[in-house]
């Protein structure tokens, strides 16, 4: 008899794991959840490096992550739910939202927010990662430079975070977290750039274009490489270890996360891990700057003023690579190949660390 109690109880844990609703089950509501938007397989494995070289420092046996999405997303999510079951994955689990969502209802209530609620109601923070360009109609402009790809991700993502911080668009709206001030809302990239949109801010469609007035790869290779943020390189050489990406500097404003909250010297001007074209133009209710690129024109972080574990990054402090020695790349096709690990230095590997340090504690000390 009580073999098979053992068996159900096993069985009835991988079923929770498996099922797309977890919310929606019998979840014990003892442990600490941690939401993760958009959790394909990719994000998944970020999440676990993290985890396992303990940048992200929880209990694991207490903290376990929900992924949250939208059907409307252009993701295939069977394939997430597909490798937690096969990888036996037991602190992963998924909720889909459903309900209709379009660029005219995401800041009012519609058909997500009581599902949204009950999420937030049952977690203590949420990650939002990088990806593509956001539609400008949720911002009220024309799409002039943006290249959409997923529509109904950005929808999802801008309608939960302005369920959870409110913004300029409908003030009236009782934001989620003026019932629990604490939880963590943070983002990397397009995070940023959703919690900037969904706040009511806008943002610049083409960095080179709309910032330096360059139109083609040769021209905003002129601009110099401390202020690209990505690698144009690719677009005219055909040189295979080219890297994408660039890693430049960033310098620190007046405001107290870095230094105070993150623990680094104002005067440093760490180098990080930069992909993007598209960049925090007006900035949203409630949100301070934090970091500019080197030349001041590029806001590179933001802080919430009222909720204080609220903040995101324009740059992408979870890529694995920037902790260890991974394939050596190049920017320009006349560099010497470099990983990097190698490229950003002890210095700016300890301010990364110092980033998830201060991610780690608030999750540590959250609760629901």
């Amino acid at each position: 008899m009580k073999q098979i109690s053992l068996t159900t109880i096993i069985l009835f844990i991988f079923i929770q794991a498996f099922t797309q609703d977890f919310f929606d089950t019998g979840f014990n509501k003892h442990k600490k959840y941690i939401l993760l938007a958009n959790p394909t397989v990719g994000n998944l494995k970020v999440v676990q490096y993290l985890v396992n070289v303990k940048l992200l420092d929880i209990n694991e046996r207490k903290m376990k992550f929900v992924g949250v999405y939208h059907p409307g997303q252009a993701y295939d999510f069977n394939e997430t739910k597909k490798y937690i079951e096969e990888n036996r994955l037991g602190n992963f689990y998924l909720q889909e939202v459903k309900g209709e969502l379009n660029d005219s209802n995401l800041f009012v209530q519609n058909d997500c927010t009581g599902q949204l609620k009950k999420i937030f109601e049952n977690s203590v923070g949420i990650f939002f990662f990088g990806g593509p360009d956001i539609q400008p109609a949720i911002y009220g402009e024309a799409n002039t430079l943006s290249v959409v790809t997923d529509p109904g991700r950005h929808r999802f993502e801008t309608t939960f975070l302005f369920h959870l911080l409110g913004g300029f668009r409908n003030e009236d709206f009782k934001p989620f977290l003026e019932k629990n001030n604490k939880y963590l809302v943070t983002g990397f990239c397009l995070g940023m750039q959703t919690m900037n949109v969904a706040t009511g801010g806008t943002l610049i469609q083409d960095i080179p274009a709309e910032i330096y007035g360059a139109t083609t790869p040769e021209a905003t290779l002129e601009i110099g490489r401390a202020n690209l943020h990505r690698n144009y390189w690719q677009e005219i050489s055909k040189d295979t270890l080219l890297m994408g990406i660039n890693l430049h500097t960033i310098q620190f404003t007046s405001h107290p996360f870095f230094g105070k909250a993150v623990n680094v010297s104002k005067d440093f001007h760490p180098r990080i891990y930069s992909s993007h074209h598209q960049a925090v133009e007006k900035t949203g209710k409630g949100l301070e700057v934090t970091a500019l690129s080197p030349d001041g024109k590029i806001i590179e972080g933001l802080a919430h003023k009222k909720y204080p574990n609220v903040f995101a990054v324009q740059f992408h402090p979870e890529v694995p690579g920037l902790y260890e020695d991974l394939k050596p790349l190049k920017f320009n096709p006349d560099d010497k190949p470099m990983t990097y690990n190698d490229i950003i230095g002890k210095k700016s590997v300890r301010f990364h660390e110092e980033y998830w340090n201060y991610i780690s504690y608030i999750l540590r000390k959250a609760k629901k």
